[in-house]
């Protein structure tokens, strides 16, 4: 076992190994990688690198004793001490793994993939691939996500201004700073692209009086709010809309948002995007958009497993290049607020509740659903953590023809 992940790494193992044959390699205390079948190296020899483990540990051949967040904090602290290039393999790497696993027995036909990858198909970011693709994710389940979420089903950064605050006053909190930051005020007209579970339109019509739209791609999602409009007599001031961003028409609106969906629209249509959210903003009205941004060029879609099991086709890209799309498609940013570490202590939430309500979430989801679940938020937490991921509040404006943003000079006095 010592020759199989040593020849992988090529460095001091951060963690325990421990194989189906009795073998072990690396510490003996803390997390211990748990190869429980050949299987398990069979993925990792026919997709090196990030996406094999994925697989491996999707599929249980693959499995974690031990606290998986603080062993992939090791593994990641491992990668940044010897400057490696994440989970990948080289020729020689992958030909001295491909040898020790044949004396071992391991080297055989591909191992089935497990269901619960997305397959998607057709050119990339149409309508019917980004359907299928939001699909693959956000419809997994109602009672999933209520079992996870707060009560208001937001599934977006929280806000700690305290750091003491339970989730659901997070979300709260930052549904409420959304609306201050948008200047909400009754009788307006608010759209949200891309509204999730409806816990900004619902939170903005209850508490601010404004006729709230929302468009969403999922079903499941649009299916939820149409009860809960019901349920909290919103008929009239709340609508939804089964709808892609493209298909937005009609009289602008006072303000416009749109949180965590632009990661979603795609490199060659995110010009479109942005002149939509231009084109249904009223002159002088306000947009906020919360959108994750990400560094690494070679991994825009956050990597292979989420590429491949929580987001396809997702692209995150520096704050500062969002900045710049805004700018060109004719707003004007008046604010941006970072709020990376609120991320951590949502993350942190999620991944509580999905420990402690495990026996019910892998009921609902399935073995393979909920290990990918359970890989995305320990990863998730750590992405944001240590500063591989950001995500933003930016506050914008379409100028009236002769320029004029209606904001006041001094905007943090207006929104915090």
């Amino acid at each position: 076992m010592e020759e199989i992940v040593g020849g992988t790494f090529g460095v001091p193992l951060p963690i325990g190994v421990r194989a189906w044959d009795g073998s072990h390699a690396g510490p003996a205390s803390g997390p211990q990688v748990v190869l429980r079948r050949r299987a398990a190296l069979r993925h990792f020899l026919w997709s090196p690198g990030e996406l094999g483990l994925a697989r491996a540990f999707v599929s249980g051949d693959l499995d974690v004793d031990g606290d998986l967040i603080d062993g992939l904090r090791r593994c990641w602290a491992a990668v940044r001490e010897h400057e490696l290039s994440g989970w990948g393999m080289g020729a020689r790497e992958w030909r001295d793994v491909a040898l020790a696993a044949l004396r071992l027995g391991a080297v055989g036909p591909r191992p089935r993939i497990p269901a619960a990858e997305a397959r998607l198909s057709g050119r990339l970011h149409t309508r019917w691939r980004d359907r299928a693709a939001i699909a693959h994710h956000y419809d997994v389940g109602n009672d999933f996500y209520a079992l996870l979420l707060d009560p208001a089903m937001a599934y977006s950064c929280g806000y700690f201004p305290t750091g003491e605050e339970d989730l659901p006053t997070a979300q709260e909190a930052k549904l409420e700073l959304i609306c201050r930051k948008l200047g909400l005020r009754p009788g307006m007209r608010l759209l949200d692209v891309g509204c999730g579970w409806g816990s900004l339109v619902l939170h903005a019509a209850r508490y601010h009086g404004v006729e709230a739209t929302g468009i969403t791609l999922s079903r499941s999602q649009f299916e939820h709010i149409e009860r809960r409009v019901t349920q909290l007599g919103l008929q009239g001031r709340v609508r939804v809309r089964l709808e892609d961003y493209r298909e937005l028409a009609g009289v602008p609106y006072d303000a416009v948002a749109s949180v965590e969906m632009g990661e979603h629209v795609g490199e060659s249509r995110y010009a479109d995007y942005v002149a939509t959210l231009h084109r249904m903003l009223r002159p002088r009205g306000r947009l906020l958009l919360q959108q994750m941004s990400r560094g690494d060029a070679a991994a825009p879609g956050g990597g292979a497993f989420i590429s491949s099991y929580i987001a396809p086709d997702m692209t995150m890209v520096p704050v500062g290049r969002t900045v710049e799309r805004l700018e060109a498609g004719g707003f004007e940013v008046r604010d941006v607020e970072a709020m990376r570490e609120h991320y951590v202590a949502t993350v942190r939430e999620w991944a509580r509740t999905l420990d402690e309500q495990h026996e019910g979430a892998e009921r609902m989801l399935g073995p393979e659903q909920h290990r990918v679940w359970r890989l995305y938020l320990a990863g998730g937490l750590l992405a944001f953590e240590e500063n591989r991921m950001g995500v933003d509040q930016i506050v914008a404006v379409r100028p009236d023809e002769l320029g004029t943003s209606g904001m006041p000079p001094v905007l943090r006095e207006v929104v915090r």
